[in-house]
């Protein structure tokens, strides 16, 4: 099994927010959801590489 790292969890969030984007006429209410712990992940990833 394959740990996932920064980059998966990057490239997640730009799928995420390129379908988003793609179709603004949709809520897409649960990937917001993982859009916002993705971003909070690579937060706080940022912030322990001070």
């Amino acid at each position: 099994m394959q740990d996932t790292t920064i980059e998966d969890r990057k490239r997640e969030l730009r799928n995420l927010l390129d379908q988003i984007e793609a179709h603004p006429e949709k809520a897409f209410t649960e990937e917001r959801k993982r859009v916002a712990v993705l971003q909070g992940m690579l937060l706080a990833h940022e912030k322990a590489q001070d």
